[in-house]
């Protein structure tokens, strides 16, 4: 196997659709059909699952039966309380990060009856010329954070009359942008980026007719932001299961944002050893100069797996991307060679 063999543009611009699909976890079924719409593209069979996750099937010899397992669910909010004198929206998260993270982003209320009303995401103070530092000494939470609708509102009632309501879901501006360097920055690279990688994966091995060397199967999982995404619907024959998640970057760790990594341990604990080991022998033959990495405030849709009793060894890689659960970055070379240490990793049996 080389890195070519992954249409590097074709993941990339998978991730620029699906980062601009709005999916925050509980509302991801314009993602999933975007990936389904995929699957039929490239001939590959898959199934829905109750939850509403796809099981699309890579057939294969018949070794014990693989999966890989990726996420189109992302961070979000959802309208907590409608203000009455102010008609501003107080939110509750979905997913779990910083609210500074949120602070000055626009974004958009998608209401019961379907409607789509932008807003942006302002603190309560937001004026230096009406409150001066004030806001600069408050810690952002759902109280010193509220949406601004993009509407003439001003009470509880003008707001209602637009149809919004408590539970309606609110998305994040992704800003999704591709350099001329190969950077793409853009919210919500996790888990997109590995969701393209899967489907640059599936092409690869679909038009190059490329064999496996056991039957893959692969999970889109749309709850993995909420905990639960792969507590079922992972296929009960799966022996081995690479869960494909970001990579994160930062101070006291291996990864960076051109590389693969593989994890061997994040907060559920350890990952399988031996499976780990093939995936590092397979980046060692595809020549890849891939990192190891341990998070310490991570889990994975192995994680769940495994604690809802799939009876499978697991591990997790994932391209390297800074600022995770923030406004994300990564490089078209870890997407690239994440690509590559899949495909040589499912020509091979583990053992």
């Amino acid at each position: 196997m080389t890195t070519s063999e992954a249409d590097l543009a074709y993941m990339t611009r998978v991730l620029v659709d699906l980062c601009n699909i709005p999916s925050p976890t509980g509302m991801a079924g314009e993602a999933i059909d975007y990936v389904a719409r995929e699957f039929d593209a490239l001939g590959v069979p898959y199934r829905r699952t109750r939850k509403g996750a796809l099981v699309g099937t890579l057939a294969g010899d018949n070794a014990p039966v693989r999966a890989l397992a990726a996420h189109v669910d992302t961070l979000g909010a959802m309208v907590k309380e409608i203000k009455e004198e102010t008609g501003r929206l107080k939110l509750t998260q979905l997913g779990s990060y910083p609210w500074a993270a949120i602070e000055g982003e626009t974004c958009v209320v998608h209401t019961f009856s379907g409607r789509r009303i932008s807003g942006t995401i302002v603190n309560t103070k937001a004026s230096h010329h009406v409150h001066g530092t004030i806001q600069d000494k408050a810690r952002r939470s759902d109280e010193t954070l509220e949406v601004r609708l993009d509407e003439r509102v001003a009470t509880r009632d003008d707001v209602r009359a637009l149809g919004v309501e408590v539970g309606d879901f609110v998305s994040l501006d992704p800003r999704v942008v591709v350099t001329e360097s190969g950077f793409i920055k853009s919210r919500h690279l996790d888990d997109k980026a590995c969701v393209a990688i899967m489907l640059g994966v599936a092409k690869a091995v679909r038009e190059q007719e490329l064999p496996l060397a056991a039957t893959t199967h692969l999970f889109v999982s749309n709850y993995e932001e909420t905990g639960h995404g792969a507590c079922a619907g992972i296929p009960a024959e799966t022996a081995e299961l690479v869960a494909l998640d970001m990579a994160a970057v930062g101070e006291g760790q291996t990864s960076d944002e051109y590389s693969v990594t593989i994890c061997v341990k994040d907060y559920s604990g350890p990952y399988d050893s031996a499976l780990s080991a093939a995936l590092r022998r397979a980046g060692d033959r595809a020549g890849l100069a891939y990192k190891v990495d341990i998070y310490t405030h991570y889990s994975s849709d192995a994680s769940a797996a495994l604690r809802a009793g799939l009876e499978a060894r697991a591990a997790l890689i994932g391209p390297g991307i800074d600022a995770s659960h923030a406004h994300e970055r990564t490089h078209v070379d870890a997407l690239r060679d994440s690509a590559a240490l899949l495909l040589e990793f499912l020509a091979r049996r583990s053992a």
